[in-house]
């Protein structure tokens, strides 16, 4: 019978049910419950876990052999992260991840973006490092991101903002994001001084070979890190709250089969991108260039929002995942049924 790990504090799981039973768990707190789950529950090694987790085999020893030293191991793993561990774990299975991230809700109709929005100014904050240079998306999810991050100087940090449109003021601004993130970390900001939609092709290249913005963009080219969250299109959000397209342009896109945006490159559920002008308008760096960096850590969540997440798997090909426990349930249910469509047919 597999051993389970009692969490640091002193919260309780028994079979697969969630009790929580103490306040915020830190990052070792995560770390080992992670470690607890995979040599327990998964029967992995040491050497397998040390490769998941990214830490030396050294440290998985070390959290193990604690928790045994200080009576920790008991028949049932007994901690209120178990279950958002479980989906996590499941998460990096089915998509290929090297990491997913899951925020708890306290109702499973509740907001996913506040502890979206947690979760993810929490990773971030451990990862960027001195000497990066970070391309960031915009939207309401990475927006509120911000009130979560620990900011301090980091030296020769640059952050490049992914997309255009900064015209006109909004909360949402993509060079609002990018500039207000660059500033926690007191690096320099790099912003793409255009619309986010143009009006024609010839106005695109004018902009980028003429008006010097090659700089910008050839930075995308060497990106250690990419942040982006995805747009559902189902609803008229991102139009409305932007003001860059018209309702008939997400009708359209939608007859077209698209599910969502990201840097309003919009795409259907397979990853690919819809035939329309727009995604040969958009002001943005292509998406070709993100998948070279090799971090990309794609952040969103809610129901609207599922289609968006299951295309961007195969568009973005995520590192990293953060997004709400529902919506992890959500996807992993919609990977299983394409599996099962896969099958019968």
């Amino acid at each position: 019978m597999a051993r389970k790990p009692r969490g640091e504090n002193g919260s309780k799981v028994n079979g697969d049910s969630v009790v929580a039973n103490g306040g915020p768990e830190s990052r070792s707190d995560r770390l080992r419950i992670r470690a607890a789950w995979m040599y327990f529950v998964e029967q992995m090694t040491q050497n397998e876990i040390a490769d998941v987790l990214g830490v030396g085999r050294v440290t998985v020893v070390r959290m193990l052999a604690d928790a045994r030293a200080r009576g920790e191991v008991k028949i049932t793993i007994e901690s209120d992260l178990v279950e958002i561990v479980r989906l996590e774990r499941d998460l990096e299975r089915a998509f290929g991840l090297e990491q997913a991230i899951v925020a708890p809700l306290s109702v499973p109709d509740a907001d996913p973006i506040p502890a979206i929005a947690a979760r993810t100014g929490g990773y971030v904050s451990e990862v960027m490092k001195a000497g990066m240079r970070v391309g960031v998306g915009w939207g309401n999810t990475l927006f509120s991101t911000l009130q979560f991050l620990s900011g301090r100087a980091l030296a020769d940090f640059k952050v490049i903002s992914l997309l255009g449109g900064v015209g006109v003021a909004r909360r949402f601004n993509p060079a609002e994001f990018a500039w207000r993130f660059a500033q926690v970390f007191q690096g320099d900001g790099y912003l793409i001084p255009t619309p986010a939609v143009v009006d024609s092709i010839g106005t695109k290249i004018a902009l980028v070979e003429r008006c010097g913005l090659q700089e910008i963009f050839q930075l995308a080219d060497s990106l250690d890190a990419v942040l982006v969250s995805v747009g559902g299109i189902a609803s008229a959000t991102t139009f409305y709250r932007g003001g860059f397209l018209k309702e008939a342009d997400r009708e359209e896109l939608v007859a077209r089969g698209a599910v969502g945006d990201l840097l309003f490159h919009f795409f259907d559920r397979n990853g690919d991108l819809v035939d329309h002008p727009v995604n040969q308008l958009v002001m943005s760096v292509e998406v070709d260039r993100l998948r070279r960096a090799p971090v990309r850590i794609l952040t969103s969540g809610g129901e609207e929002k599922i289609g968006a997440l299951m295309g961007a798997m195969n568009l973005i090909r995520p590192t990293v995942l953060i997004t709400d426990e529902e919506s992890a349930r959500r996807m992993l249910a919609e990977r299983a049924d394409t599996a099962v469509g896969q099958l019968t047919r």
